[in-house]
């Protein structure tokens, strides 16, 4: 045998091992989903499980996110952390403590005048009474039917009716460990505050190679600055729009417009659902304040007055196209987080929901979650070709 021909024979053992590794490649490639869905089902159990503790920390991480600009600015004048950290952190605290002392005045009298409102808005809506009478006639005769009597069968069991606890027990019982979040909280921010910079030394460090290290830091970094400024704005303008609702709740003549200034301002950080929730809370006290359906409807006509204006010109004219959400994943966020956390989710649902774009803008494999967050492509689309065609030669 010739060296050509022992050549000739090994040439097919040396192309046979790359075919049969290509068929191995997408088996590898689709072991990960469903190791990542329980991840996510886990993680999701113990969000909802141990919410007592996930709560106030994810609260702590996103107010440190937004004040570690004010902390690193201070920093560079000469100002150590911890005292810029402790000195916010001092101001949260009796900023709670104020409003706490400000609206428990207002907020007790309308939870002692709750059974009176509920009274009086069953008069003023009396129309709708009627349908309510002949449900009520048609089950005592259902009722009269089966006993043989208006009463009682002889010898029928006595129902036993529990009265729930109210309002105010419930609260008192919450309190507690409503203080105990709070106070994880602030002193969880405390120290993220003080010890900002380190931990952007352990970010680094962790990280395996020089890129991992920069793409790291530079996510953070966005994360930091793009969600500070985003609800620094969105904290001003909310201000300014409980201010204005406040003022004409005041000029209409409602009660407690100060109280309805802070609550239009609480509120407008839950888009959507806490527009609905002021309009119908307003509509309500309107129809239990004035004498007529007329007047009644003052009130949440000038809460949609404002706040769509807000909504419509405002936000989108401060706020800019840049940070705009996809509606449908705002909605689903804040309602998940709602289901998970209660009401303080809802008011986290939005900057985390930011947080999570900018992660996912930065990160290749994340691409498709960074387009679905985002808001109308058409716009980010069509605007650049108008500036390009602007800024081109008209020349040949």
């Amino acid at each position: 045998m010739t060296s050509t021909d022992s050549e000739a024979d090994d040439r097919p053992s040396e192309t046979t091992p790359p075919q049969a590794d290509a068929s191995v490649v997408p088996q590898r490639q689709s072991a990960p989903w469903p190791l990542t869905g329980l991840f996510l089902i886990a993680l999701i159990g113990s969000l909802y499980l141990a919410k007592g503790f996930f709560l106030p920390v994810v609260l702590a991480f996103l107010f440190a996110l937004v004040l570690s600009p004010v902390v690193r600015f201070f920093s560079r004048r000469g100002i150590a952390e911890w005292v810029t950290g402790a000195l916010l952190v001092s101001s949260t605290f009796i900023m709670l403590v104020g409003g706490s002392y400000i609206l428990s005045d207002p907020i007790g009298e309308w939870v002692d005048r709750a059974p009176s409102i509920a009274r009086e808005m069953e008069r003023k809506v009396g129309y709708l009474r009627g349908s309510v009478e002949q449900l009520q006639r048609a089950s005592k005769e259902v009722d009269k039917f089966t006993t043989g009597k208006g009463g009682p069968a002889p010898g029928a069991a006595q129902e036993v009716v529990l009265r729930e606890p109210g309002l105010l027990s419930d609260v008192a019982t919450s309190t507690p460990d409503i203080l105990a979040r709070v106070l994880l909280c602030l002193v969880l921010l405390f120290f993220l505050l003080a010890y900002s910079e380190l931990f952007y030394v352990k970010l680094v460090r962790s990280m395996p190679s020089l890129s991992d290290k920069k793409r790291a830091l530079r996510i953070a970094h966005d994360i930091e600055r793009e969600l500070s400024r985003y609800l620094f704005t969105v904290t001003f303008i909310n201000t300014m729009l409980g201010i204005a609702i406040g003022s004409g709740m005041w000029v209409i003549g409602m009660p407690n417009p100060l109280l309805w200034g802070i609550l239009a301002t609480l509120l407008n950080f839950i888009p959507y659902v806490g527009s609905m929730m002021g309009i119908g809370l307003s509509a309500v006290v309107g129809i239990v304040t004035f004498p007529t359906l007329g007047e009644a409807f003052y009130p949440p006509l000038v809460y949609l007055f404002f706040t769509a204006m807000e909504g419509n010109f405002v936000t989108p004219m401060v706020v800019g196209r840049r940070l705009e959400m996809n509606p449908v994943a705002v909605f689903l966020s804040i309602a998940f987080w709602g289901w998970l956390w209660g009401f303080v989710g809802m008011f986290m649902a939005v900057p985390l929901l930011v947080a999570i774009k900018i992660f996912a803008t930065n990160i290749p494999s994340l691409g498709a979650v960074a387009e679905f967050l985002s808001g109308d492509p058409r716009r980010s689309v069509e605007e650049p070709d108008e500036a390009d065609e602007a800024s081109a030669p008209s020349g040949g």
